[in-house]
């Protein structure tokens, strides 16, 4: 009969239980970020049905509003305007979508006249952001795409990298 070594065992056990540990936090991990993610959509859920109410009503549309000296409709096309930029970061959040593909429908919406207007009105709310927050990159990966499509470079295929 072969001689039992409890160290060996022990050593054994040890392995399987770094391994069992090393699984249950790469699921706690995952779990961390799919709860991470749901609450991002629930907030963008609970943001858009405040601004679908301020679109059909002027004044909570007001209310709702920074920009100053807007007519009702071009308030809400801002409001609106606004809501859909919100709609593709929370994609890029999400992970829907990667930084190339949110820079391509950052692209289009940047030939869009009052996308353009909205960009110059909110200017001054990004400039205040942190430098290294995902709005203020963001920021100024499309100030970068509003200075080509203005200077007349062939912008859509030239673009700023993350």
């Amino acid at each position: 009969m072969a001689a039992q070594n409890p160290d060996a065992r022990r050593i054994d056990s040890s392995l399987s239980q770094e391994a069992l540990l090393e699984s249950v936090l790469r699921q706690l991990t995952s779990l961390t970020e799919e709860i991470r993610k749901a609450n991002l959509i629930q907030l963008h859920r609970i943001m858009a049905e405040q601004t679908g109410r301020a679109l059909g009503d002027p004044a909570l549309a007001e209310a709702m509003s920074t920009l100053e000296g807007l007519s009702e409709s071009r308030r809400k096309q801002m409001l609106f305007i606004n809501a859909q930029y919100s709609a593709i970061m929370l994609h890029y959040r999400s992970d829907a979508i990667d930084w190339e593909e949110l820079i391509g429908y950052l692209r289009l919406w940047c030939s869009n006249a009052t996308f353009q207007d909205y960009w110059d009105m909110t200017g001054d709310a990004r400039r205040a952001l942190a430098r290294e927050s995902l709005e203020a990159r963001v920021g100024r990966a499309v100030d970068e795409m509003m200075e080509e499509l203005a200077s007349g470079r062939d912008w859509w295929v030239v673009g700023p990298s993350e």
